[in-house]
């Protein structure tokens, strides 16, 4: 009997010791992810009418639209009412999309909330993720044949998600960085390159006093020279050896042919660019050339970038015309962000969020409610008192405790009332 109890015991020390704090603020979290994502989006009235949404919640119907079908995407309200029973995709949020429900992309599937839909959404734009495959190994989330603890984060531009181990930069603590562009966007935008020197979190390349350091790899960097007219009295190579990491070479901008009326010594010059801050602008009004003017490194690797850095971004006519070309306009609209959906989100949610007490009182008569309140501050009484005896005591509340506690004050409510004596006037 002992030994059964020696057993019970250990057992009893092994069992994992949640305190009711750690519970609530494990759901108050999740309830403000959940918020975060759902909260900007409408759970009862398909998207469809509001057009190309700027940012909503999505997902991709597994049922509907397997792989080698069409992709096609659904809003938030319709994944609860028309595919509630399917298999989907969650796809956090997407920019300009409008919902597919119901439309051709869907065979013989209706869309119950908005059935009368154009045949297909030309302005949609469609990837892997649709088909639940994400990054550029193409695997699903989460992958159960990949052991490898790592995170996924979406890329701004594109929107795809990624593995931080695939982004050819280790991603900084996830406070540090408020978005990131991945490789292949880089690639295609490389004018963030010259925006990338100054303001990515991670340093693609380090300047300091008219010095470029060269950093991290060899042969998948390249060095870009002033697009101002300027020559170097030296080049840096793109392959360094191993041993010439470490080295720093100087680089001398040499004072254009043409006068300059802030100064007329090369030294006062490299003191002018060295000081000047991103959102000056050069005679051209153009943010991005007086940047290119400078020496900066392109490398084959995903950016992070800080809180407000679009903001930084110039918006004189050429540069606009060149984001159009780009079709990366929203890169300028602040609103455009997952933090400003986000945002939008809880504040709804704020909004909307009702105190279910109050609720309850508002719709009771005044003997009720006085009723409700005594009973509330004998349950409030009772409960501090009796958890009071295990923090003296310095022991863990169990649930059997818990549900001893309810039992007691249950029956004591009930002897209450039994003892009740009724007099008619």
């Amino acid at each position: 009997m002992a030994g059964a109890e020696g057993s019970a015991g250990r057992q009893s020390e092994l069992e994992p010791v949640v305190s009711l704090v750690d519970v609530l603020e494990e759901d108050e979290e999740l309830e403000n992810e959940a918020c975060a994502v759902l909260g900007g989006s409408d759970s009862e009235k398909c998207s469809y009418s509001q057009g190309s949404v700027k940012r909503q919640a999505l997902y991709a119907c597994s049922t509907c639209t397997p792989e080698g079908e069409e992709p096609a995407g659904i809003c938030l309200a319709c994944s609860y009412e028309c595919h509630g029973s399917h298999k989907l995709f969650e796809l956090y949020t997407k920019r300009n999309f409008r919902c597919d429900c119901g439309n051709s992309k869907f065979k013989t599937l209706e869309c119950k909330l908005l059935p009368d839909k154009a045949k297909v959404n030309s302005g949609n734009k469609y990837n892997d993720n649709f088909f639940g495959l994400y990054c550029i190994c193409k695997r699903p989330y989460p992958d159960p044949e990949d052991e490898i603890p790592d995170e996924m984060i979406q890329c701004v531009v594109c929107e795809d998600w990624f593995h931080g181990r695939h982004l050819g930069a280790i991603p900084p603590e996830s406070g540090d960085f408020q978005e990131m562009v991945c490789q292949a966007c880089m690639k295609r935008c490389s004018f963030l390159w010259a925006y990338a020197a100054q303001l990515a979190v991670t340093k693609i390349s380090t300047e300091d006093d008219g010095l470029v350091r060269n950093i991290d790899g060899i042969g998948d960097q390249e060095v870009i020279k002033p697009e101002n007219g300027e020559h170097q009295d030296s080049t840096l190579k793109e392959d360094v050896p191993e041993q010439g990491k470490d080295d720093v070479q100087e680089v001398k901008a040499e004072q254009n042919s043409e006068p300059c009326a802030s100064s007329s010594s090369e030294s006062d010059l490299q003191t002018v660019f060295k000081n000047e801050s991103l959102n000056a602008e050069s005679k051209s009004g153009c943010k991005l050339q007086e940047l290119k003017a400078k020496q900066f490194i392109k490398k084959d690797t995903a950016t992070y970038w800080p809180l407000n850095w679009r903001s930084k971004l110039c918006t004189c006519q050429d540069c606009m015309k060149m984001y159009g070309d780009l079709d990366v306009l929203f890169l300028t609209d602040e609103y455009d962000t997952v933090l400003a959906y986000e945002n939008k989100g809880k504040i709804a949610q704020a909004t909307d969020r009702s105190d279910p007490l109050m609720d309850t009182l508002s719709s009771m008569n005044r003997v009720q409610q006085v009723e409700l309140i005594c009973e509330y501050n004998d349950l409030k009484t009772e409960l501090k008192d009796y958890l009071k005896r295990f923090a003296d005591e310095g022991t863990v509340v169990k649930r059997e405790d818990i549900q001893q506690f309810f039992e007691e004050f249950q029956s004591k409510k009930r002897r209450r009332v039994d003892g009740m004596q009724y007099y008619c006037s």
